[in-house]
Order: structure tokens, then C-alpha cells, then sequence
């Protein structure tokens, strides 16, 4: 990819590439008007449409969505927006464009993911909703996070024996299934923070789910991956691979199920979904998944009454004092705001410790620094994080905690991995002991998007089906797939005769590592920024903190970095730095790394404060940034553009 393609600067102004979003609307039929198509979108290239076969006969009013241009990098005023998709992006800076605010707009890009990067989040799963309102100052959190039957306990997925089941069986099987989150996210927030109604919300991604939407090389590849388990799964397999075959790139992709499910909430309500027949449909097929001849998965659990029980929280988000800064996240269930913290505030004990400043360091000496934080930060997540009582958060972010563990850091050689846990709020060495947990079975998808409006409010969201593809189960007739979440939960206890909190239980959370983020300066917004990536999600945001906070990296290229993921056992790098001169010298301070091609997909906003008049709290100028590489690109856009 060229750097003219990759640092793209472009804005939002003109013609709406959907067309669909009106200033208010009344739910419409489930087949919609057509929709206008802008100047600046890109035109649809002649392709083969691909259609549910048994769906073929809605037939859409008017041609396929075309597939807006990605951009990088967007620099402006009025509002921004960054994500992994053009479809979304472009949504949401159309939303915004007709009075909607950074909460609306963040829950119609969600629901379009949910159309374009279904393997990702979708209806079917959950997240995490951070929200920032600019007037009262105030930032709350949405805990959307899906949870376990009520019949779930800790031996749940161990056998008669007592062994734990095999990983992959429960991953593709109905026992994999949490009850959604997302649906109540988008209900709590429309309704406490939104200045549009949902239904209308959901509108734009029923028109690209019935129209269809242009398949990218990201979409195929996807899909390509996980062909042979959607294959086992016949729903799945003719939603998503129409007439047995992977989509190609340039092709058209419907999904008529979806758009219906879309307008049958926006009639029926949120309601329909947890009580009604929509529910109905979830749990008859989490219980009792439809499969191929001959192939047998295990049923599920999941009941009526657990949907009903579900509810959707708003929860103070984590706070680390960081420098002049305050860092805002996820708590428990997500371990992603005390981790980022924590690393965070290693840093700043290891610049105590040597006297030395992190943006001072070569680059080689700054990765080791993270990678011994990051360690130290995920033997205490794994040790002590999760849906329970009396996790030892305060300590945590301690400075006096993080000075304690900040002993065992030697700025020459790497820790022998896995480091130990410490003791939180208990004082001592640091080091637990030399107890240890062994690392837990990595996540691997999610996707994120970030929101700003004229207002100065700003979403950082993060929502998951988990693995590529989720449990790989679609709801028949509804056109979206069934998370494996419960994964997240450990099969058995990690270490021998130690405590576990992340076992599963009755309506229990498993523990995530999402890590929406929203850090602000004396009170304002000054960042908001996440990724997918399981378990990696947590390295990679503080990695992308670090070097726009400290480092001085545009957050384009903060975002572009390759990264460096150290969660207390082999490291992994991407983007050839395990190969590079940089992770040789690594090496020769003891770090065992591995390559990878990509870690996460991030996607970030920069609110650049003393713009404007000289003033250092005016109106603040955008920069909405996204991947240039990874995920063949992000998407970013901004309301009034503004050159550099």
C-alpha cells in the first residue's frame, strides 16, 4: 500500500454515501426507500451478487450499497469517527452530519459492523460502551458483557472425570454460548445518552444488510478461514457461504435474515429480542444447534429465563492517574482497564527506579521497559481479575503497588517468564511468593470503533462475538451468528492450589480483555482509542498511549507501530519486528519472541487541544486515526475537514 494511500486525508462534507439517515424517521417497512448515493462514494464494481438461498426471493429496492473509499487519517472539526470499516464510518459520520451525537452514532456503526464484519460483533454478542459527556463532565460505563446460564458451575467443562473438554469441541457447540449483551447495550445507551431512538438507529444497517455490501479482501479472508466450520453449521454455511462457495472479492453480499431481524426490532422493540420470538429462536438453537449429517457438537444451556434475567450496567469506569493525565476504562469483568493502567504505571516507577524518561529511551530499551511492565501487569490479571467479589482494584493502580512490583525490574535483562504475582495491598517483595499462573488460552477477535461529536462528547467501544466467527451457530431465519464467549472462562484451575476467579458460575461474566479507552487532561478529552485482539487488546492499547502520550508519535503512526505483545510467556511482534535490528536486541536481553503478521486492528481519535484562537480549551481540533496496514486498512472520518 502506497503512503498516499495510507495517510489519505479526507473529509465527510457532501452527499451521504447511504442517504437513509433523516433528522427523525418512523419505522418503516422491512423493505426501505432507496437510498440517494453520493459523489464521493466509490462506484460499485460490476460483481456477481451472493444472497442466503433461501432469502432470494425478498428481492432489495435499488443496487447494492457502494463501498465508501477507507482513509487512514481525517483531520477537522465537528465531529469524528474511526473504525476498522468504510460502511460503518461512513454511517456514523452521517448520523452525526444530521444532528445525531457521538452515542447514536456510535450505536448505528455498531449495528452496520454487525452487517460487515459479522465474524466480529453482531447481535449475538456483547462488549463494552465507555461514555464521555462533555457538559456535566462526567464518564460512565455500559457493561454489555454476555453471561453464563444460570445453570453453569465450575466443573461445567470438565468431563465425569473431572478433565477439561477439548477447547475446539466447546468453541463450535452450543455450550460456548453467553446471553447476548449488545442489544441491551444499545437500548441503555440510546435511551440514557442518545438524542435518537434506536429504531431509527438500526435503519442504515437494515439498508446495507438488504441491499448489500461490496466484500473486501478482509470479509473474504474471514470467511475463507472458517469456511470448513460454517460448513458443519447449515444456517451458517447459506448465510454466509451462498451456494457453497467463499464470496469473492468485489462481489455482493446480502444478508436479508439480518435486515428482516433489524426491522423486527425496530417494530417490535428491544423486548422482542430477550422475551419475545426472537429470544425464542436463540435458545432453541444454543440448546439444540442445527448440524450437518453426521456431525455432533454439544447442546447448550441456555434458557428463556436467562434472557429475560439479562441486564445491560452502567458502572464507573477504572481511573489511573498518569502523568498530568487520567486514564478511564473497563472494570471487571474486563481486565483491560486495570491492566492498561497498570502497565502504565510501571512505566512511571521504572523511570523512578532509573532515572531515566520513557520518551528518552531507543526504541529497544523502550520495548523492553513495556515488555517487562506488560509481564508483570498480566501475572497479576491473571491471578486476581474477574467477575468476583473483593478484586484488589484500588491496589492495583496503586503508585505504592506499582512501585513494589517495579523491584523485580532489571533494565538490562528480561524476567525469566511467567513472572511471579504480587500481593496487592498486603505490601512485600513484589513478587507473590514466586507464585505463578500459567498463561490462559488466548482470545482472537473483536472489533472497535471511537466517536466525537460537536458537543465534545465521546464513545470508545469495544464489541465481540470472540472468536473469528463466534461459536459458528447462526439463529435460523435471523441471519446473525451465536457468540462461543463462556470460552473465556478457564476449563479448570491454571495452577495447582491456586485460586482461579475466572472459572465459570451461574449468570457469571467471563473475563475479558477489552480495553475501550478514554483518557482525559484536566477534565477534557484528549484521546480515545481500542482494538480487537483478545488478550492482545490490552498490550496494544497501552503500546499506542505510549507512543502518542510519551513518545510523540502522530496517533496515525502510534496506531501503525509495530507492536510488541508480552503477556507473561513468549512475546509476540508483528509488522517484521521480530526479524528487525530492534528485536535482535531484544533478544540479546533475553526476550523470546515470535512473529506474527498482525496484532489487532486499532482505531483511535485525538482530540488536540490550543487550537483555535490560541486558546488552550478551545474547540479542539480532530484527528481520527485507523490502521494503514493491518486489517488492509482502517477507516476514519471527520466532519469538517482541516488540513495539517
Amino acid at each position: 500500500m502506497s503512503d498516499v494511500t495510507r495517510r489519505t486525508v479526507l473529509t465527510a462534507t457532501g452527499g451521504s454515501a447511504l442517504g437513509v439517515i433523516a433528522a427523525s424517521a418512523t419505522p418503516a417497512a422491512a423493505a426501505p426507500s432507496t437510498p440517494a448515493t453520493s459523489a464521493t462514494a466509490s462506484t460499485a464494481p460490476a460483481a456477481r451478487t451472493t444472497t442466503p438461498a433461501a432469502s432470494s426471493d425478498r428481492r432489495p429496492r435499488g443496487g447494492p450499497v457502494p463501498e465508501p473509499p477507507k482513509a487512514s487519517e481525517a483531520v477537522g472539526y465537528g465531529g469524528a469517527v474511526s473504525c476498522v470499516d468504510p460502511y460503518a464510518a461512513q454511517v456514523g459520520i452521517d448520523i452525526l452530519r444530521h444532528g445525531g451525537n457521538a452515542t447514536d452514532a456510535a450505536i448505528a456503526m455498531a449495528a452496520t459492523l454487525g452487517v460487515t464484519e459479522p465474524y466480529s460483533c453482531g447481535l449475538g454478542g456483547g462488549g463494552f460502551f465507555v461514555h464521555h459527556d462533555a457538559r456535566s463532565g462526567r464518564t460512565v460505563t455500559i457493561n454489555g458483557r454476555e453471561s453464563a446460564p444460570a445453570t453453569y458451575t465450575e466443573t461445567t467443562f470438565t468431563d465425569a472425570v473431572g478433565e477439561p473438554l477439548d477447547f475446539d469441541e466447546v468453541v463450535n457447540s452450543g455450550l460456548s454460548v453467553g446471553v447476548p449483551g449488545t442489544l441491551a447495550t444499545w437500548d441503555v445507551a440510546a435511551r440514557r445518552f442518545g438524542r435518537r431512538r434506536l429504531a431509527d438507529l438500526l435503519r442504515p444497517a437494515e439498508e446495507i444488510a438488504r441491499r448489500g455490501f461490496v466484500v473486501d479482501a478482509y470479509y473474504r479472508s474471514h470467511t475463507a478461514d472458517n469456511a470448513e466450520r460454517f460448513a458443519r453449521f447449515p444456517e451458517t454455511a447459506r448465510v454466509y457461504l451462498p451456494g457453497g462457495a467463499v464470496p469473492e472479492v468485489g462481489d455482493v453480499m446480502r444478508n436479508p435474515d439480518l435486515a428482516d431481524t433489524y426491522a423486527r426490532i425496530r417494530w417490535h422493540g428491544v423486548r422482542d429480542f430477550y422475551r419475545g420470538r426472537i429470544a425464542r429462536a436463540i435458545v432453541d438453537e444454543a440448546r439444540r444447534p442445527s448440524t450437518a449429517a453426521g456431525v455432533d457438537v454439544f447442546p447448550g444451556q441456555l434458557t428463556l429465563a436467562d434472557l429475560r434475567r439479562y441486564r445491560a450496567r452502567t458502572e464507573h469506569p477504572t481511573r489511573t492517574r498518569y502523568r498530568d493525565l487520567e486514564v478511564l476504562g473497563m472494570a471487571v469483568p474486563s481486565s483491560g482497564g486495570i491492566a492498561v493502567g497498570q502497565i502504565l504505571l510501571l512505566i512511571e516507577a521504572f523511570e523512578r527506579r532509573t532515572g531515566k524518561r520513557v520518551a528518552d529511551l531507543p526504541e529497544a530499551e523502550y520495548l523492553h521497559w513495556f515488555s517487562e511492565a506488560s509481564a508483570l501487569a498480566f501475572a497479576d490479571r491473571n491471578r486476581y481479575v474477574a467477575d468476583v467479589h473483593g478484586v484488589p482494584q484500588r491496589a492495583l493502580l496503586s503508585r505504592s503497588y506499582a512501585d513494589e512490583r517495579a523491584e523485580l525490574f532489571d533494565p538490562d535483562v528480561a524476567a525469566e517468564r511467567p513472572v511471579p504475582f504480587g500481593a496487592p495491598g498486603r505490601g512485600g517483595d513484589g513478587g507473590g511468593r514466586g507464585r505463578h499462573h500459567r498463561e490462559p488460552h488466548p482470545g482472537r477477535s473483536t472489533t472497535h470503533l471511537n466517536v466525537t461529536d460537536r458537543w465534545g462528547d465521546v464513545v470508545s467501544y469495544t464489541l465481540t462475538i470472540e472468536q473469528t466467527g463466534g461459536s459458528g451457530i447462526t439463529v435460523p431465519g435471523h441471519g446473525f451468528l451465536l457468540n462461543n464467549e463462556l470460552t473465556d472462562f478457564e476449563f479448570e484451575p491454571l495452577t495447582d492450589g491456586v485460586p482461579h476467579p475466572n472459572l465459570p458460575g451461574p449468570g457469571k461474566q467471563p473475563r475479558s480483555s477489552m480495553s475501550p479507552t478514554i483518557v482525559l487532561e484536566r477534565g477534557r478529552p484528549v484521546l480515545s482509542a481500542g482494538t480487537p485482539g483478545g488478550s492482545t487488546i490490552i498490550t496494544s492499547v497501552a503500546q499506542i498511549l505510549l507512543g502518542h502520550l510519551d513518545r510523540g508519535l502522530d496517533l496515525v503512526d502510534a496506531i501503525a507501530a509495530p507492536r510488541l505483545s508480552s503477556r507473561n510467556g513468549t512475546e509476540t511482534a508483528d509488522l517484521g519486528l521480530a526479524e528487525s535490528p530492534v528485536g535482535a536486541a531484544l533478544r540479546v536481553k533475553g526476550h523470546e519472541l515470535s512473529s506474527t503478521r498482525w496484532i489487532g486492528n486499532a482505531s483511535g481519535i485525538a482530540l488536540e487541544r490550543g487550537h483555535g484562537r490560541g486558546r488552550r480549551w478551545g474547540r479542539p481540533r480532530l484527528v481520527a486515526a485507523a490502521e494503514t496496514e493491518r486489517g488492509d486498512g482502517g477507516a476514519a472520518r471527520v466532519l469538517t475537514r482541516r488540513h495539517r
